[in-house]
C-alpha cells in the first residue's frame, strides 16, 4: 500500500494544532483542504484516525497508534531537510536563553559574545531572570538553572559544578585586615545569602577537613547577584561561586581568602523544551554552552560532603 506523506504530515500537523483551522494556518491551506487530506488518509489506511465533533477533536485508538508511529519519521525527516537547506549557508535566525542574574556578570557574558562573533547572523534574546520561566510558554529555547531540575518534562544536560569559596575587597581588607584561619571570619563583617531554603551556616572544606564558622553581617539578600555587588563596595567577606567573580579575581577587584577552603555548590543544567526537531540555531548554542562552561567553572578541588552540598540551596 502507497500512502502519500504529504497526508501523513497534514494529520499530524491538525493532531498538533488541534484543529483543522490551525493545521490550515500553519500550512498556509483552506480548511477545507486539510480535512480531505485526513479524510484521503484515512481512507487509504482502511481505519478512522480523528474523532471528530462540532466541540472537539480527538484521536481514535488506531489514531492515537498510527500518530505514536509516523511522529519520529516525521520529525527526522523534518530535520534532516532543514540541515540539508542549510549547507553551505550562514547559521540565521533567533534564539532565546533564558539566565539568572548573577551568572550574567561573569564568564557566561564572555562566552556569549563568543558565539555571537563566531555566528553573526544568529541574534540572542537573553531574559535575565531569577524566575523559573515556562519554557514551553515563553517561547524559550535554552535555560541555564542551577540545582535540582524539578520539571521531568524537560531535556536537562548537565554544564558543570559549582564551587563556592570566600572573597573580600581590597578597600575591606585594607580597613579590617586578612582573615588567616576560618574561625577568624566570626571576627568580620560578612554578606549573607539567604537562599530558599534559609540562612545556612558556612561549613567548608578544608586542610583540616570540614569546618564551620558562625558568621555575621549588616547586610542579608536573597539575590546572588547583590551579594557580589555589595562585596565589591567593600561591605564583607562573602561566600560565592567561583564562576560568579572570576571576572573580578582577573580584575583584581575581588581577593580570595583562605584559598585552601571551599565546599561544592550546586550543579548548573542547561534545559531545553522536549522538541522532536531542534533548529540548527539552537543545536549551536546549546553545544558552544556546553563546552565552553564547562571549560571555564573550575575552581580548587574541595571535598564534597552532603553538609557543603547544602550550602548550594
Amino acid at each position: 500500500m502507497s500512502v502519500d506523506l504529504n497526508l501523513v504530515s497534514v494529520f499530524a500537523k491538525v493532531v498538533e494544532l488541534g484543529s483543522f483551522t490551525e493545521a490550515g494556518r500553519a500550512l498556509r491551506l483552506p480548511k477545507s483542504s486539510v480535512s480531505r487530506a485526513v479524510t484521503r488518509l484515512e481512507e487509504a489506511l482502511g481505519v478512522r484516525l480523528l474523532q471528530r465533533t462540532s466541540r472537539r477533536l480527538g484521536l481514535t485508538q488506531a489514531g492515537d497508534r498510527y500518530l505514536g508511529e509516523v511522529r519520529g519519521p516525521i520529525a527526522r525527516i523534518a530535520e534532516a531537510s532543514d540541515e540539508v537547506s542549510e549547507l553551505g549557508q550562514e547559521p540565521r535566525g533567533v534564539v532565546r536563553l533564558s539566565i539568572p542574574p548573577e551568572i550574567g556578570d561573569g564568564v557566561l557574558s564572555e562566552i556569549l559574545v563568543q558565539f555571537v562573533r563566531r555566528y553573526p547572523r544568529i541574534q540572542l534574546d537573553v531574559v535575565v531572570t531569577n524566575r523559573r520561566v515556562n519554557l514551553v510558554e515563553e517561547g524559550i529555547d535554552l535555560a541555564i538553572r542551577a540545582g535540582k531540575l524539578d520539571d521531568s518534562t524537560l531535556v536537562g544536560r548537565r554544564l558543570a559544578m559549582t564551587e563556592l569559596a570566600l572573597f573580600a575587597a581590597p578597600t575591606y581588607l585594607a580597613r579590617r585586615g586578612r582573615p588567616k584561619r576560618l574561625s577568624d571570619l566570626g571576627g568580620h563583617d560578612c554578606i549573607l545569602h539567604r537562599s530558599s531554603r534559609g540562612l545556612l551556616p558556612w561549613r567548608l572544606s578544608g586542610p583540616r577537613g570540614v569546618e564551620q564558622v558562625t558568621v555575621a553581617g549588616p547586610i542579608t539578600v536573597d539575590d546572588l547577584g547583590s551579594v557580589r555587588h555589595l562585596c565589591l563596595s567593600g561591605l564583607g567577606v562573602a561566600l560565592m561561586p567561583l564562576m560568579v567573580v572570576r571576572l573580578d579575581l582577573e580584575r583584581g577587584t575581588l581577593v580570595r581568602l583562605l584559598p585552601g577552603y571551599g565546599t561544592k555548590g550546586a550543579a548548573l543544567h542547561l534545559v531545553s523544551p522536549p522538541l522532536l526537531h531542534v533548529p540548527t540555531r539552537v543545536k549551536l548554542l546549546r553545544e558552544h554552552l556546553l563546552r565552553e562552561v564547562a571549560a571555564r567553572v573550575s575552581g580548587t578541588p574541595c571535598e564534597v560532603t552532603a553538609d557543603a552540598a547544602a550550602l548550594a540551596g
